[in-house]
């Protein structure tokens, strides 16, 4: 419906020599930008992550699927250390949420872990893409992907999952762990993830709780086009959860596009252009697979199986207090309004076997879901946490 005044827009911008020295000329300007920019793509951005400060060299980063699977890529940033203290980094697996955005979401994340690990990130793909023929997603498959890329790693790695997978996070090494499997993690870093959604209730929680199941799959869930690979696919579309997302803070939407229009209408490009680049990341979305949201729904927020003892994986029980040789850390945001303070510190007692100098839990006071992996306050005061467990650990 926005096509043809994001057109209009477009062409009042071409025609711009017309009437750009009016005396409104630069209000009509930075309003026709603003139409003509705000839409929803379903491209992967780009990381645009080439160099990285590491001790006191600049180094040079290239990244590269290294692993790939039906619904995921294994994305590896790759930077030349030997000159550099010698000897490999600490291998981290980065775990991207599967929650409507890409994980070039995390960018900010990549490039911090980035100065002292080598990282790798689960590269999700966009559900509408992926042929039917490629089989199901749900939330074990999730788990075994996760399985997959830690033995790609190798023995030795450690693990960080922000925000929804660090269920699945803890699901799949615990799994690991009851087989004494060599490739366990060192660490396992939990960030502002749904553990015991139960714990302080916020509105995405309330939301999942409003309905029965039979409503998200009648009401939210559509079928693939047939001008797409993944015709005839059930999907969550992307744009649905971004919508929510949007709707849950709409104020502050609202006050960041107001500020967007004065920037540009005063010419103050720089701060502009940070707007933008931030909302060309968030309005880029992709679908989900109708198994595995309708899985997550059910398992992780209606009925909380992981926090009460009753996740199952592949028909056999999930059970976290085999976890011994795996150090955990669990972070949450004092203001977090998706994960409320306590959901993600649940962890500590579903790994019940883990001795007191194995647990960690760090509590960021003055930031919200995002400020626990991107931003001043991750760089500065969570990242040291996350780097000084695995380096005890090495």
């Amino acid at each position: 419906m926005m096509t043809p005044a994001r057109l209009g827009a477009r062409m009042l911008l071409d025609q711009r020599w017309a009437w750009e020295s009016e005396p409104l000329g630069s209000r009509i300007a930075a309003l026709a930008h603003l139409v003509a920019e705000t839409q929803v793509t379903h491209s992967e951005p780009p990381y645009r992550i080439t160099e990285v400060m590491s001790g006191n060299q600049l180094l040079d980063v290239e990244d590269a699927v290294v692993l790939s699977l039906p619904f995921c890529e294994l994305r590896h940033f790759a930077k030349d250390d030997r000159m550099n203290g010698g000897g490999a980094k600490p291998k981290v697996l980065l775990v991207a949420p599967m929650s409507g955005h890409f994980a070039t979401l995390l960018r900010s994340t990549v490039a911090t872990l980035l100065r002292d690990h080598d990282v790798y990130i689960t590269g999700w793909r966009n559900a509408r893409d992926v042929p039917l023929s490629a089989g199901a997603f749900g939330f074990d498959d999730y788990v075994e992907y996760v399985i997959r890329f830690l033995e790609h790693l190798g023995p030795g790695a450690n693990i960080v999952a922000v925000c929804q997978p660090c269920v699945q996070a803890i699901a799949a090494v615990a799994v690991m762990a009851e087989d004494d499997h060599p490739c366990q993690p060192r660490t396992m870093t939990l960030m502002g993830g749904p553990v015991d959604p139960r714990v302080s209730p916020t509105a995405v929680n309330d939301l999942a709780m409003s309905q029965p199941l039979a409503w998200f799959r009648d009401t939210l869930i559509s079928t693939v086009p047939w001008r797409y690979v993944g015709r005839g696919r059930k999907v969550y579309p992307g744009f649905l959860q971004l919508s929510a997302f949007m709707a849950m803070n709409r104020d502050r939407h609202v006050a960041q596009h107001l500020k967007l229009y004065q920037h540009l209408a005063e010419g103050r490009d720089a701060e502009a252009q940070t707007i933008r680049d931030f909302y060309d990341e968030y309005f880029a979305v992709l679908d989900m697979t109708a198994d595995f949201y309708l899985e997550t729904i059910d398992k992780v927020f209606q009925r909380a199986l992981l926090a009460k003892g009753e996740l199952t994986y592949r028909g056999s029980p999930v059970r976290p207090e085999l976890i011994r040789k795996t150090a955990l850390l669990t972070v949450e945001g004092e203001r977090d309004d998706i994960c409320a303070v306590g959901q993600t510190a649940a962890a500590h007692d579903l790994c019940a076997s883990l001795r007191p100098h194995l647990k960690r839990h760090h509590l960021q006071p003055g930031v919200g879901h995002y400020g626990v992996f991107s931003g001043g306050k991750w760089e500065r005061q969570i990242y040291p946490q996350v780097r000084s467990l695995v380096l005890a650990m090495q």
